[in-house]
């Protein structure tokens, strides 16, 4: 691993870029199969508090690293802006390429994040795509950055930052009609759910059974609520159906109804809690009025399926491979934001049917 750091108190953006430059003029004169990665920029404007959990998470990251990272940690009381960055990259000792990633941390204070924009764009890697997090939800530095952005990333999942499900739907659908793309970890959460789900009903001798859903019944971590009305969203949206708004039933279950667009009986749907470990599903039945069903529950190291048809033993099966985790999770996050997802929004849009 080679490294080089730099720092320097009350500084400015021209002298943190200037330093990067030299960090990286240094790395490649001390080795010159050490060459910077040009794909990702990622801002993250985090409290300074809570400093330790953002860079931890961002240290878990796997694969998926930014070619620039720049933190800002936020205190309200702070006037003048500290700079750090760092170069380093892996030196393969059987020769070829490697790669030299930049991670610059900017110290300031409120006063600075209505101005943001002007601070960390000096700094951004030139026509890279820039993404932007926000884990608790400094909405002022979003809005201040929506110009030099390409890509938001949030969490509606989080309930410490969104005041209930609807108020997070709504916020994702406003970024959203703010022309950038959004990279919601709440959405990337179900992706094993809907990967494993459309998989099985291209099978054909399930496909017929599509038209003839009549429930569907969503289990989820507790503070998981919008990535399961996400996952249902998704559903009704590829399927054409109205939800209806959700209403509480005794135990804390929430139910609802969707209407088919093209007619036909409703589907009823229900959401309940499930205690584990883990944010995200913990499982999924869907089934029709025939005696048909098909679920999957997650289980030690992917899902359990499980498939009833009428006339026909039950059958049960084993996935593996569908969990990420929460740092796979973010992770993933950085690499969407290179991806244009076309389904998130219609399945945004259904999915806040349920929270009006």
């Amino acid at each position: 691993m080679s490294e080089a750091r730099w720092s320097e108190s009350d500084t400015t953006p021209e002298r943190i870029d200037a330093a990067l430059r030299e960090l990286l003029r240094e790395r490649h004169a001390e080795n010159a199969a050490l060459v910077p990665a040009r794909v990702l920029n990622l801002v993250v404007v985090a409290e300074r508090e809570w400093r330790g959990e953002v860079v931890n998470r961002l240290d878990r990251v796997g694969t998926y690293h930014p070619s620039r990272t720049i933190l800002c940690t936020v205190q309200d009381d702070r006037h003048t802006i500290d700079g750090f960055a760092t170069v380093s990259g892996d030196v393969s000792s059987g020769g070829g390429v490697g790669v030299l990633r930049e991670s610059v941390e900017i110290a300031l204070g409120a006063v600075h994040t209505a101005a943001i924009a002007t601070i960390i764009d000096p700094i951004l890697i030139p026509e890279l795509p820039t993404v932007v997090w926000s884990p608790h939800c400094r909405d002022d530095a979003v809005e201040a950055l929506l110009p030099i952005a390409d890509a938001i990333m949030i969490d509606t999942d989080d309930p410490v930052y969104f005041d209930g499900p609807s108020a997070a739907l709504a916020r994702a659908s406003e970024l959203l009609s703010s022309r950038v793309d959004v990279v919601d970890l709440a959405w990337l959460r179900t992706i094993a759910w809907r990967e494993r789900l459309a998989g099985s009903f291209s099978d054909p001798a399930r496909a017929e059974r599509l038209d003839g859903l009549r429930r569907v019944y969503v289990r989820h971590h507790p503070g998981s609520i919008v990535s399961a009305l996400l996952l249902t969203g998704w559903l009704a949206s590829r399927l054409g159906w109205l939800p209806s708004s959700l209403e509480l039933a005794p135990g804390g279950v929430r139910r609802a109804t969707a209407v088919r667009l093209g007619g036909g009986p409703p589907i009823g749907i229900e959401f309940s809690t499930v205690e584990q470990a883990i944010r995200g599903l913990a499982g999924v039945t869907v089934s029709g009025g025939s005696g048909f069903s098909l679920s999957f529950e997650r289980a030690l190291g992917g899902l359990i399926a499980r498939e009833q048809n009428p006339g026909a033993k039950p059958r049960q099966w084993q996935l593996f491979g569908a969990s990420r985790g929460e740092a796979g999770i973010l992770g993933e996050g950085v690499r969407q934001a290179l991806i244009r997802d076309h389904v998130y929004g219609p399945a945004l849009h259904a999915a806040r049917s349920f929270s009006q």
